[in-house]
């Protein structure tokens, strides 16, 4: 399936969502890698098969390379797990627990084998699909020590969004289906 056949599969009623697909798409605010990784990212995040491979195909066919395409997924594995522990220690009341030591491995952190940047571009995406303003924050931080602008960070936001609304459509129509 490629991005044009998931903006077909979408229903009438998310019109919208097609339109911001294609406009994201053709995107220039971030480079190429950084828009498709955060397209990847966004959509691993999700996990609806077709969206997945469709976003997957349109990477491809965009040129994103296979080492960028892994760290993107690996930013959507690891911040599922992050937004979790660290929207969990974010609710709690009881601080306590905001003292102790994640244990939690996080390597890929450290080197995601692609720029640095880019990875908490696509992580502060993945946050942002998962809910976790803790994240959000801490990703934001480090991107703007980057020089990354509000502009590519919005934008970033504005594929996960896309993304996680498309892939909520067909998941729901694909429940009506079956």
């Amino acid at each position: 399936m490629s991005l044009d056949s998931l903006r077909e599969a979408l229903p009438a009623y998310a019109k919208d969502i097609s339109l911001n697909l294609s406009s994201l798409a053709n995107e220039t605010v971030l480079s190429d890698q950084q828009k498709w990784g955060a397209f990847v990212a966004s959509a691993a995040a999700v996990g609806v098969p077709a969206v997945v491979r469709a976003v997957e195909a349109a990477a491809d066919a965009a040129g994103l390379t296979p080492e960028a395409k892994d760290a993107a997924k690996a930013a959507g594995a690891i911040m599922g797990m992050n937004n979790v522990y660290y929207r969990s220690l974010h609710l709690l009341s009881n601080g306590e627990y905001k003292t102790l030591p994640a244990r939690l491995r996080m390597n890929v952190l450290a080197n995601p084998g692609v720029d640095k940047a880019d990875f908490e571009l696509w992580s502060t995406a993945v946050s942002a699909v998962n809910g976790c303003g803790m994240c959000l924050d801490a990703h934001e931080s480090e991107l703007k020590k980057h020089g990354v602008t509000a502009s590519q960070i919005q934008t970033a936001l504005r594929i996960a969004a896309v993304v996680n609304a498309a892939s909520r459509v067909i998941a729901a129509e694909q429940a009506l289906a079956a």
